[in-house]
């Protein structure tokens, strides 16, 4: 969570007066239309809502998840909104709604223009009080594979489609046509601190970015973009504004590649012309830019619902065990599922899809998921919550070290995969991620050691390092990786590219001693390379700090790789220091003992390398 902005927002043109919506509070539907006769059932929290059903149920019933989704940060809730083929909404009678926390709204659409909406969906600040309003902790939702048609009639300030969002937050396969903000500019401060939005395209209007201090856009489509505060990333997007960092008056910061190397976009569920449901599973694509849908068709390949096991929170770890060692491909639909062995997904070619952010406990110190060394393995959509008892790992890609095991004509990939350690439960784990199958694409990845919530505390909520990194090949797109108590990342396989990295180094160390690399070296990178390493690429890198102990804390630097990487393999380097009011200590370098500090003495301005060596 980022507490603190400073930098004024430029570009931004601001419509007056206050929003008219409202959402009125009533009972969930007691039924759900998806377990209609011949139709899977998904549990009770997945709501599949159809052209013909009432407009009225739809807004009653979207209205109710987010009067008690939109607050509900550290629940045990989980929602999908699922939207079949067609038009809902219209220019006289929209469908508006909000999203809150542990909520995914999806077209079920094959293409986005399958599914058209005539409203907005919307992510608004939350208050905390007068003259505190933010997003920063705006968490946990997503919207996919549906079309937007602006329409916001009334609604005074909050005209046009907010995604007032931070991290976990994805914006993917979506098609909106009118004015969208990533700001909610309409009560202040509104703070937002960084997200993601891939496979998506903006027509009509510039594209909002205000207040959000670094944000990744993949493959997409714009119409322009207003400004940037400390970095934004542009990867393979059309319309993308030039590379421009460490910025000046005039323009960034951005940086901006004109393509992705590699890519494979997220698997989704989808209604065939038949009435059938699928899964919809994108091949990979090579040097792409623009969307996956512009010319027709995503390419790829489509899964019958038959071939899945659709699991529910009550299903023991053996059952979901035993549906993957017979062939299925498994759903997990919304809620916590509490694991008393670690889950197996060991068959090339399988795809583990959550709907509604469900949620995996381990239980008893085990590993809540493990991989095997595979090709094409997806796993998309899904929060890893670390139990009581300290777990080695949260997740492991591919068995031991091996670095071969993996396709590259058919990688793995990993979207919008989060992991947490502490804040909705008291929680410990050694590592998050670990990854040491090669050619794995990471795409959307948070890993978050709690510096709020429950059971938060340096001896509490323990976690050495966020995503550990052992395979060849390995591509990152949008790695936020925050507060953990060692080196937060390590990347010791060849070959790597990390395409934005955000962090925040942890908050809560109680003194020098306690958090330091070696003797004669303060604190711990965030990013570390390890010294065998001969090949990696990094594009739009940023780790800040806010030691909030009131003990002068210092990290000796930010990244840490090998001097002897080729010319020029670290691109738009930033470090920044955090509230001089409430902060001690800082950052001496940036990279290395390359760049300058950021500490009380320059608080609030980002340090910047543009290229290393």
């Amino acid at each position: 969570m980022r507490r603190f902005f400073s930098r004024l927002m430029v570009g931004i043109v601001l419509a007056g007066g206050v929003s008219t919506a409202s959402f009125s509070p009533v009972a969930l539907a007691a039924t759900n239309p998806r377990t209609a006769s011949g139709q899977p059932d998904f549990g009770p929290n997945v709501y599949v809502f159809t052209p013909s059903t009432p407009q009225s149920e739809i807004q009653a019933t979207v209205n109710a998840v987010a009067i008690q989704q939109v607050s509900n940060q550290f629940g045990q809730q989980r929602y999908a909104l699922l939207f079949e083929p067609g038009t809902y909404g219209s220019a006289t009678n929209p469908l508006n709604f909000q999203v809150g926390y542990y909520t995914a709204v999806a077209g079920l659409g094959l293409s986005p223009n399958d599914v058209v909406i005539n409203g907005s969906i919307d992510v608004y600040n939350q208050c905390f009080g007068p003259g505190n309003c933010i997003a920063l902790d705006n968490f946990w939702r997503s919207m996919s594979n549906l079309t937007i048609n602006v329409t916001t009639p009334n609604f005074g300030c909050k005209t046009g489609e907010f995604w007032a969002v931070s991290q976990a937050a994805p914006m993917r396969r979506v098609h909106v046509n009118g004015f969208t903000t990533l700001m909610d500019y309409c009560s202040g401060p509104s703070f937002a601190s960084g997200g993601f939005i891939a496979d998506t395209e903006f027509d009509g209007s510039t594209v909002v970015n205000g207040s959000q201090q670094q944000w990744i856009t993949r493959n997409s489509n714009l119409d322009g973009w207003t400004n940037g505060v400390w970095n934004q990333v542009f990867s393979g997007v059309l319309g993308a504004p030039a590379q421009c960092f460490p910025g000046t008056k005039s323009c960034g910061p951005y940086t901006t590649l004109p393509s992705s190397p590699v890519t494979r976009e997220a698997p989704y569920l989808y209604r065939d012309a038949a009435g059938n449901d699928n899964v919809f599973v994108p091949a990979v694509q090579h040097n792409s830019v623009g969307t996956s849908w512009a010319g027709g068709p995503t390419p790829g390949s489509s899964i019958p619902i038959q071939k899945f096991f659709i699991a529910r929170p009550t299903d023991a770890a053996t059952t979901i065990n035993a549906a993957l060692g017979s062939g299925k491909d498994l759903i997990l639909t919304p809620g916590v599922y509490h694991l008393d062995q670690s889950l197996e997904v060991s068959r090339p070619d399988t795809v583990v899809l959550g709907l509604g952010f469900p949620t995996l406990v381990p239980n008893n110190g085990i590993v809540a998921m493990q991989v095997a060394n595979a090709k094409g393995e997806l796993l998309s959509g899904m929060l890893f919550d670390a139990g009581v008892a300290n777990s080695p790992i949260l997740l492991q890609v591919g068995s031991g070290h091996s670095r071969s095991d993996n396709d590259a004509a058919d990688p793995s990939a990993l979207h919008d995969v989060f992991f947490r350690i502490g804040g909705a439960t008291p929680g410990r784990a050694t590592t998050s991620l670990v990854v040491n199958s090669s050619n794995v694409i990471l795409d959307d990845i948070w890993a978050w050691r709690a510096d709020h919530g429950t059971g938060v505390g340096w001896t509490s909520n323990t976690a050495d390092t966020g995503v550990l990194v052992n395979g060849d090949n390995v591509t990152a797109y949008g790695l936020f990786v925050e507060h953990y108590q060692k080196y937060e990342v390590i990347w010791n396989g060849n070959g790597g590219t990390d395409i934005f990295f955000q962090n925040e180094m942890p908050y809560d160390p109680p003194s020098q001693p306690a958090w330091t690399e070696a003797p004669g070296v303060d604190g711990w990178a965030a990013f570390k390379v390890a010294a065998g390493v001969t090949g990696f690429t990094g594009f739009g890198m940023g780790s800040y700090s806010f030691f909030n102990q009131h003990v002068n804390i210092l990290a000796a630097r930010a990244f840490e790789v090998p001097a002897s990487l080729p010319k020029a393999s670290l691109h738009d380097l930033l470090t920044i220091f955090l509230d001089a009011k409430n902060g001690s200590g800082g950052i001496l370098h940036v990279v290395n003992d390359t760049g300058g500090s950021s500490t009380a003495a320059n608080p609030d301005t980002p340090v910047t390398v543009v290229a290393y060596p």
